[in-house]
């Protein structure tokens, strides 16, 4: 059995706060720097550290409501990732602020003169305008951070054996997961359009703010399986993980790859046969000025090579290979991130992406690690008085490092 008393801290989680530190301080300064060379650079590579440290608050969010929902051994396993992942929700919230001040140097509809000078600005100038935008980026967070707020407060309660203790208790974590869940897709596919796909206010696409939702979940995913292959060496986690947990999630982590990669390809298909004027240009900018090789690792790199790998039973169930794959689709998701943001800027360069591109995101992203270890810290690293506890401890055989 596992000790109770041993279940809130580790040295991997403290190693991991300090290496958030040092990414997080290393980014920023050489980010600032390249924004001091380069300023015009700055506002986009913020929205990409924005965009990417949202997704994967909001992507553990989105784990941890499905975790309550199916009632997976997967996600339990897993569960204290995910809720350390989405209590940092108010940090992304203050990414945003800047995003907020300075929104007409980043998008074209937020700049009086251009919507006066462009007809299909003004058509969509009802949606497409500074202060409704500000407001439905705030009913975004809110119904973020209740469902967040509450999941991790009836945690908390659970822990201390006061509720959620029975089966049948369990229920008010699906009564806000269900609908949270959904609220999620929802709220999360029309921020992908406000804050994303309208920094070209002349594109569109449906299929949009699924591709990232599906990026969101996978790159959550993934950085949950490599923080739980490294606490996965030392105790309490030690004899709690076993090889069938890591095999469950790294079948997950490769059904969310095809499913990315379904949408992505769905899209790239509908609008390349399409060949309408109003939505080609998209690809066309991204296949060029030598962002075509950026689209080619993504190819490879977002799908193919983890698809292959992720094949593999038997990585699966090794932890430290499975957590090398998990962390190299973290960095394509950042390389994806870049790709759907920079170009809108980056046109016309002799090297398409700009050290600020990568530095300032990874500035933002080592922040988001710093106080997501803290965060993790807090609190038992498995959740001993869930009802369903004895049952995951019984699935499958230990772990092989």
């Amino acid at each position: 059995m596992v000790d109770r008393h041993a279940l809130s801290d580790t040295a991997d989680v403290a190693r991991l706060q300090q290496r958030g530190m040092i990414i997080g301080v290393a980014g920023l300064v050489v980010g600032a720097i390249a924004s001091i060379l380069q300023p015009d650079q700055f506002l986009p590579s913020w929205l990409i550290g924005f965009t990417f440290c949202i997704g994967l608050s909001m992507g553990c969010l989105a784990l941890l409501m499905t975790q309550h929902l199916s009632g997976g051994q997967w996600g339990l396993v897993a569960r204290r990732v995910f809720e350390a992942g989405s209590r940092l929700l108010p940090y992304s919230v203050l990414l945003f602020i800047p995003i907020a001040i300075f929104l007409p140097k980043l998008y074209l509809w937020a700049r009086p003169e251009a919507v006066h000078a462009d007809e299909i600005l003004e058509h969509k100038a009802p949606y497409l305008n500074v202060w409704f935008f500000l407001i439905r980026a705030a009913v975004y967070f809110l119904i973020w951070w209740f469902c967040a707020h509450n999941l991790n407060r009836w945690s908390v309660q659970q822990d201390r054996g006061e509720l959620g203790v029975t089966e049948a208790d369990t229920r008010r974590f699906r009564v806000i997961s269900a609908p949270g869940l959904l609220a999620y897709v929802l709220t999360m596919s029309l921020a992908a359009i406000d804050w994303l796909m309208s920094l070209d206010p002349h594109w569109y696409s449906t299929i949009f703010g699924f591709i990232i939702v599906a990026g969101q979940a996978l790159c959550a995913l993934s950085f949950s399986v490599a923080i739980l292959a490294m606490l996965a060496e030392s105790a309490p986690m030690s004899t709690v993980l076993r090889a069938g947990h890591f095999h469950d999630l790294g079948k997950l982590m490769l059904a969310f790859v095809m499913l990315w990669a379904y949408f992505s390809f769905s899209q790239f298909l509908i609008i390349w046969a399409g060949n309408l004027p109003e939505e080609i240009p998209f690809y066309i900018a991204r296949l060029r000025y030598g962002w075509q090789y950026v689209s080619l690792l993504i190819v490879v790199g977002h799908f193919f090579l983890p698809f292959l790998l992720l094949l593999s039973r038997d990585l699966k169930r090794r932890p430290r290979l499975l957590a090398r794959v998990a962390w190299f689709i973290v960095a394509m998701r950042l390389i994806d991130l870049i790709w759907i943001i920079a170009p809108v800027f980056n046109q016309d360069r002799a090297f398409p992406v700009s050290v600020a591109n990568v530095a300032i995101p990874l500035g933002l992203a080592g922040v988001w690690l710093y106080l997501f270890a803290g965060q993790l810290r807090r609190r038992a690293l498995v959740p001993v008085n869930d009802p369903y506890f004895k049952e995951m401890l019984a699935h499958g055989q230990p772990a092989g490092h």
